[in-house]
Parts: C-alpha cells; sequence; structure tokens
C-alpha cells in the first residue's frame, strides 16, 4: 500500500471519516506512525468487511484468446477469474465489459455465502460506460443477495480515500478480497462518466468497486480512455497509477433499462451522437461552432445548420466543443437533450433533439469521377469517369470542367457555389450531400468550351476500382496557389532527399523508414502509404526488403511510403501512435503530399494498427488497408468532414477470415465505404508478385482513387 502514509494527511485535511479524524487528531504531534497505519488499517478494514459480501468472483471459458484493443493492437486475455458487484437482490451482477470482450461460452459465479458456483448470462452491455451486466439464472429460489450502498455524488470529492475491491486472487473460501488503497485523484474524467483513483487498477480488479471508508461503492472498476472507445479502450493504463470507475450512482440510474434485456434478446445501449463537427480544431480554445453536419444526423433532423454557435446544453453554458462532450458523453442513442445556438444574431432553441447513433448516418456520396489534381484553375477538370454511375449518366465527359455547383444544404434554386478553390472544395461538398440526392452544376465542355447544365442524382458510394490508373492524374502546378504566380525556385535550393532514408524521430527513441521516388516531383502532391509491419518482422532488414518491393509502384505511381519500426518484439501498442503521427508530419513538411490519399496499410497485428491509428489520426488519414486483420469491437463513428475507406485483403486459407468478414458488416454498418478482397490461395500471409499480385495491383489503383467525388 504505497500511499497508505500519506493517506492521514489528506484524511485529516478534508475531516473523513469524522471519527476517525477526531482520533488522529487528540494524539497530538507526537502521534506516532504505526497507531496512525493502525486506526488507517482498521478503518480500512471496516469498509471492506462492509461490501464483501456483494463482490463476486466470475469465471469464464470458451471465446476468443485474442481480442483487440478498439482496433488496435491484440491483448492475449488471460485465463483467469475477474470480479463483479451485486446491484440488485434478485441476481443481476455488474462487471466491466473487458472481462467478457473475448465473448465467453460460459460464465459461473461465486457469490459469498453459497457453496455452489452460479451459471450467469449476459444480457446487457452499457458501450458507453464499458459495463456488462449479468444474470443469475441458478439462484436457489428465495435468496436474496445483499446489495451495497451507493456513495451519493456529492461525497466523491478528490482526496478522499478510495480502495479498489476484487475477487480474483483470494482463495476460495476466502471472507474478505483483495484490495488496493488510494485516494480519488480526479472527478468528471472520460467525458464526465468517471472518476479516477491511484488506487491500483488493473485486470485483477476491473468490474469490481471502488469503495469509500464508509463501506459505500464510489464506483465499478473499468479501464477506460478519453481517445478510444470499446471494452478494452484504456487497457494499455493498467498498473500506470491512473485507474477509473463509473459510479454507482450513474450506474443505479441506468439499470432499469439494462434489466430488461435476456440472454436471447441482450439489451446494448449505445452512445448517443448528435452528428456535427466543430470549426475550431483546438476543442479546448476555439469557440463551439458548428462546421458541418452528418445528413441523416440527430442534428439534421432537428434542425441545426453549419455556423450555428452552440451556446447551452441542458441548460449549462458552453465556451468550447470539450465542454459539449462533458454534457453530451454520457448520454445514450434516444436521450433528448435541450440545445441552444446563436445562428447570426438570433438565439434559437431546440428543446428536444433525439440523439441517434452511428448506424443513422448516410453513406458517403457518390457521384462517379476522378478529378485531376494539383490544378490552381477554377473548377474541377474530370480525368476519369466510372462506368455506370451517376456521372456517366448524367453525359460527364472525361475533360469536362465542374465550375459550379448547387449547395446540397441550401434550399432549392439558391445561388449556386462557384468552385474556386478546385477539388477540395468539391469534394467538401459531396461530404454533407447524401445518396439520392441532386446536384445541379454548371459544366464547362471540353468539346466546344460550351457551358451546359447537368444534375446527377447521387449514389451511395461505389465499391468498384478503375481497371486501370487514369491518365492525366495531376497538372503538375501544386504549388500554384490559384490566382497567384507560382515564386521561381531560388538557384541555391537544395533538392529534398530521395531514396530510402532511415530516420528518427526528434526524441531519438523510435526509427522510421521513408521512400521517396528518385524523380520526385514538388509541383506533384504525392500519395502516403504507412506501412505497420507485421509481428517479428521489425528488424532493419525485412522493412527495407518492404520497401524495396514498394519501390517501383512508389516511382509509377507516385507514392511515397513510411515504415515506423515497432520497439516492442510483441507487436505494436498504442503509445507508439503518437512518434507514427509525428513522422507523418515530418513528412508532410518536406515533401508535397496528398492529404486527401494518406493511406495506413499492414499484416496481422500491423494491419491491427493501421485500423487504430486510422481511427486516432482520421483527421489525417483517409484510406486503411489492412491484410489478414479484423476489428475486435465496433468501430468509432462516421464523421463527415474525416471519411474514411477500408480496402479489407485476407487470404481464402487465412483463419482470421470469417472474422475479417465480420469486420466488413461492421464498418458497413456504420456507413463507411469499404472493399473486401480474398486472395483464393492465401493463408496468413503478404500479397507478392506471385500469390494476390491482381489485387496488390489493385490496392495501388485503390489508393490513387481515394480522391474519387
Amino acid at each position: 500500500m504505497n500511499t497508505i502514509r500519506s493517506l492521514f494527511w489528506s484524511l485529516a485535511a478534508l475531516a473523513i471519516p469524522i471519527a476517525l479524524t477526531a482520533g488522529l487528531l487528540l494524539m497530538g504531534p507526537r502521534a506516532k506512525a504505526d497507531d496512525v497505519d493502525e486506526e488507517q488499517e482498521k478503518a480500512v478494514k471496516e469498509a471492506v468487511k462492509a461490501v464483501a459480501p456483494s463482490v463476486v468472483k466470475i469465471e469464464t471459458s470458451g471465446g476468443t484468446e485474442i481480442v483487440k484493443a478498439g482496433g488496435g493492437p491484440g491483448i492475449r486475455r488471460g485465463v483467469g477469474p475477474t470480479t463483479g458487484l451485486v446491484v440488485s437482490a434478485d441476481g443481476y451482477i455488474i462487471s466491466s465489459a473487458f472481462n467478457f470482450a473475448n465473448k465467453p461460452a460460459q460464465i459461473r459465479v461465486t457469490i459469498p455465502g453459497l457453496k455452489e458456483r452460479k451459471v450467469a448470462r449476459v444480457v446487457a452491455t452499457d458501450q458507453t460506460r464499458m459495463l456488462t451486466l449479468l444474470k443469475i439464472i441458478d439462484l436457489p429460489e428465495g435468496t436474496k443477495l445483499p446489495v451495497p450502498k451507493p456513495t451519493p455524488k456529492a461525497d466523491i470529492q478528490i482526496g478522499l480515500t478510495a480502495i479498489a475491491v476484487g475477487r480474483t486472487l483470494t482463495s476460495e473460501g476466502a471472507d474478505l478480497p483483495s484490495i488496493s488503497v488510494g485516494i480519488i485523484s480526479a472527478l468528471d474524467r472520460i467525458w464526465g462518466k468517471a472518476v479516477q483513483t491511484d488506487a491500483k487498477v488493473s485486470p485483477t480488479n476491473y468490474g469490481g468497486p471502488l469503495v469509500d471508508l464508509q463501506g459505500r461503492v464510489q464506483g465499478v472498476l473499468v479501464p477506460a480512455s478519453p481517445q478510444a472507445e470499446g471494452e478494452l479502450a484504456g487497457f494499455e493504463w493498467y498498473d500506470s497509477g491512473i485507474g477509473f470507475a463509473i459510479p454507482l450512482v450513474d450506474i443505479n440510474a441506468v439499470l432499469p433499462r439494462m434489466v430488461k434485456g435476456t440472454e436471447k434478446e441482450p439489451i446494448v445501449l449505445k452512445r448517443g451522437y448528435i452528428g456535427i463537427t466543430m470549426k475550431s480544431a483546438n476543442m479546448y480554445e476555439g469557440e463551439p461552432v458548428i462546421a458541418t453536419v452528418s445528413p441523416g444526423s440527430a442534428a439534421e433532423k432537428a434542425g441545426l445548420k453549419a455556423d450555428d454557435k452552440v451556446t447551452e446544453i441542458e441548460g449549462k453554458k458552453l465556451d468550447n466543443y470539450a465542454q459539449m462532450q462533458h454534457v453530451l458523453g454520457g448520454k445514450y442513442e434516444g436521450d433528448a437533450v435541450a440545445i441552444k445556438v446563436l445562428r447570426g444574431k438570433e438565439e434559437m432553441s431546440f428543446a428536444k433533439v433525439i440523439l441517434g447513433s452511428p448506424e443513422m448516418a448516410f453513406p458517403q456520396a457518390f457521384m462517379g469521377i476522378l478529378p485531376v489534381r494539383d490544378d490552381p484553375e477554377p473548377g474541377v477538370e474530370v480525368r476519369y469517369v466510372y462506368p455506370k454511375s451517376p456521372a456517366e449518366k448524367a453525359g460527364l465527359k472525361i475533360g469536362d470542367r465542374n465550375m459550379k455547383v448547387s449547395n446540397p444544404t441550401a434550399p432549392p434554386k439558391s445561388p449556386f457555389i462557384d468552385i474556386t478553390r478546385g477539388r477540395d472544395q468539391l469534394l467538401a461538398v459531396m461530404e454533407i450531400s447524401r445518396p439520392g440526392q441532386l446536384l445541379s452544376m454548371k459544366v464547362k465542355r471540353k468539346a466546344g468550351g460550351m457551358m451546359d447544365d447537368v444534375n446527377v442524382t447521387l449514389a451511395g458510394a461505389s465499391d468498384s476500382v478503375p481497371e486501370k490508373t487514369p491518365d492525366n492524374a495531376s497538372a503538375k502546378k501544386a504549388l500554384t496557389k490559384p490566382g497567384v504566380k507560382a515564386p521561381a525556385p531560388a538557384p541555391d535550393a537544395k533538392k529534398p532527399e530521395t531514396g530510402l532514408m532511415k530516420k528518427m524521430d526528434p526524441a531519438k527513441v523510435h526509427t522510421y523508414w521513408v521512400y521517396v521516388p528518385g524523380e520526385y516531383d514538388p509541383n506533384i502532391a504525392y500519395s502516403v502509404v504507412i506501412w505497420f509491419h507485421p509481428l517479428g518482422k521489425n528488424k532493419e532488414e525485412a522493412i527495407e526488403d518492404f520497401a524495396d518491393g514498394w519501390a517501383t509502384f512508389c516511382d509509377d505511381n507516385n507514392m511515397i511510403l513510411i515504415c515506423p519500426q515497432s520497439t516492442n518484439p510483441r507487436g505494436w501498442t498504442p503509445a507508439e501512435a503518437d512518434f507514427v503521427a509525428q513522422a507523418l508530419r515530418t513528412v508532410g513538411e518536406t515533401y508535397t503530399i496528398d492529404r486527401k490519399r494518406v493511406v495506413t496499410h499492414g499484416l496481422g497485428v500491423g494491419g491491427e494498427m493501421a485500423y487504430y491509428f486510422a481511427f486516432q489520426q482520421r483527421t489525417t488519414i483517409r484510406g486503411v488497408a489492412p491484410i489478414g486483420a479484423a476489428l475486435g469491437s465496433n468501430p468509432r463513428e462516421k464523421v463527415t468532414n474525416q471519411p474514411l475507406s477500408f480496402f479489407l485483403m485476407v487470404g481464402g486459407k487465412d483463419p482470421v477470415k470469417p472474422a475479417v468478414a465480420q469486420t466488413k458488416t461492421k464498418l458497413t454498418d456504420f456507413k463507411y465505404n469499404v472493399i473486401l478482397r480474398e486472395i483464393t490461395n492465401m493463408g496468413h500471409e503478404y500479397i507478392d508478385g506471385r500469390t494476390g499480385k491482381s489485387t496488390l495491383e489493385e490496392l495501388i489503383r485503390w489508393v490513387d482513387s481515394l480522391d474519387r467525388i
């Protein structure tokens, strides 16, 4: 108990509990340390004794051995027991969702006072608070389980004693569970959903209670993270001195919804989404002004619009987007919230905005063209028209230039938008459009130079890839700004390095390699592929071999390759995402890259890291191309102005094939654009010049087409 001696000072200063503190103060300044420890130990034992009858041991069997951390690297799940807490006398047990991420086939619960283990079933999962509810199905008739008292929210204060309790390390028949003593170190963490403690929190006590000195339950221990989502989010922080617990009063408030679930029809409580993005890139500083409203979202249905400034939610005044996240963080799909906005100078109230889910979003809208890139001229020139696409049906041709487009969020007959910023501006219009919507355009025809009115009824995103890379991809004027003459290069300007280069991050801790084509031209925006190597392939020779195999593809298709090296021989860790992001920024500062075509790529655990990194860095990543890798939990919600596309590959003989197919279903349910390619005669291996050659070539063309419109 490394915090036990410092506990006295926090307890005395805060006068909690009154009897203990009064006793300690009467000892005077010469009170011996062992007397203090004895009084504290007595208080802790009494608190644990009070809650112990409600703390149960949970043992599971079956299920998968490896589970995924929110789409990130795999975690080999332990086979030991876990912990739960009684929340209803008739046999309901709450626990951390982490304990059931592997979908166990059997669950047995050891309840203090009952000799035989009892059979339990999962009846509900709370995906926003990372909790699972179990129901004992063979509880003896008339048995009433002891339900602990919750600590009122007002009594959970920073500096107060917190006892983390687990029922996994004790022997059969032991009365008292294992404990770790600390304090409450922060409140309203994980967007208002959790309290933070420095008591030891790890898989040994996930699902157990965090207890105060009066024996009341402050919360239920879970792994959690403010950035990631899913049952395993925050697992990497365990044993770090930072632990989280979901307040029991909040669990009790939502328990009536959860107990409606059954083994055959379990209840799943999903996080509620409003469906907006904000203009400020810094969620803590800029004003909460809406940038985009997702088609089909709760915000659109309620009537919120781009440029609205959100001033109040649920009666709480807002200064930034982070405060909005704190208010909405604990809300569920179907919850109603009251919102006030400032539209121009008019204050508007929306009394009942019904929060939705990511599945309610619309798929990415698709017109069916590829644009000419790096073109400073007004409008967007067409370089490819997808067969049978809305664009082809509307009569668009290669060489036509789209000059104006109707505003998809404005009433009919509103003024057209002049396309003065080229491809990126037209892509932004498509991001706020929806399948089935009619877009009108003013098109300058290549044949004759006449202006035509063209109407296109948009479709859902296509899973087709051009059969060959279309010509004229770039106008080769990436450094030229519209209406501004490009400056002549300085005579002594140093040419950027090309070829394969070994680099290190600024801290000289992490290593990565960069391949830049020898004929690099700064007036062309290059796509970027980030390769996350598989298990056991983090040696320099293996990375150099991979880069060598991709060199020709990079040379022929204006691509830059980044190959980060994991420092962990057992695979990638979520913490390594930071140095990879820094490597990408460094490359972007040195070379001209196309921000719409940055892709993560990887095999096996490298593919799992490709998912994880893309979801964590989706302001900069636009494509994910994993091989033989699956998502272990639900993906993060689709964001309007941060579209992600997926090109999934798996061998026909790869054991992970069913999980990859399930991953496609999950991503499609969340309205992402997904392509799945199965290589018939391949196992768990990388595609090369023999096995899967056609799929590898299709992957290259897919990267080229990520800026499709």
